[in-house]
């Protein structure tokens, strides 16, 4: 792969500028720092790879959400491995009263229930977290709109009973 510098340095402005869809990605399918750490170095090897052939028929950061999901997708086939999921076996009994130990408590887990989803139910509330409309969804997954927002509604409920069943209210 030769590219001019003008061409690295514009791939660089936007992968600084859209960093976040990385990261988010990251977290999405992956529990542990260091699974999160090789996520992001595939999924930034890739899109260099493939922008050569990013045409700009769509925004930057929508054919990168495209190129992270799907990196994340096959680099979990590749690896073969299950993440390992922690929940807390109940709240901690002293909990300071203050709305950032209670979000970041939350967070948590929200994220330890979107950690059993499978993969494609993860893309899909993904897509959902950042905002996409159903119909942008269908089109990132190659599904119908109304089979997205079907697909969203089920996983929603999944979600909750995941919650649920780890002695937690929603």
């Amino acid at each position: 792969m030769f590219f001019k510098k003008s061409d690295e340095d514009a791939f660089l402005q936007r992968l600084k500028r859209h960093s976040g869809i990385i990261i988010r990605v990251s977290r999405i399918y992956f529990d542990y720092e260091e699974d999160r750490k090789d996520l992001k170095q595939e999924i930034i090897y890739q899109l260099w790879k493939s922008f050569p052939s990013f045409r700009g028929e769509s925004s930057f950061s929508t054919w990168m959400y495209r190129v992270a999901v799907n990196t994340a997708l096959t680099y979990l086939q590749q690896q073969k491995k299950e993440s390992i999921i922690h929940f807390y076996e109940k709240l901690p009994e002293i909990v300071e009263e203050n709305d950032t130990d209670i979000k970041e408590l939350q967070t948590k887990i929200f994220y330890d229930a979107i950690y059993k989803l499978t993969p494609v139910e993860k893309a899909l509330i993904f897509y959902h977290l950042e905002g996409l409309p159903h119909k942008e969804i269908g089109e990132q997954l190659g599904i119908s709109e109304v089979n997205a927002r079907v697909k969203l509604n089920r996983i929603k409920e999944k979600t909750k009973e995941i919650i649920k069943k780890q002695g937690y209210e929603f």
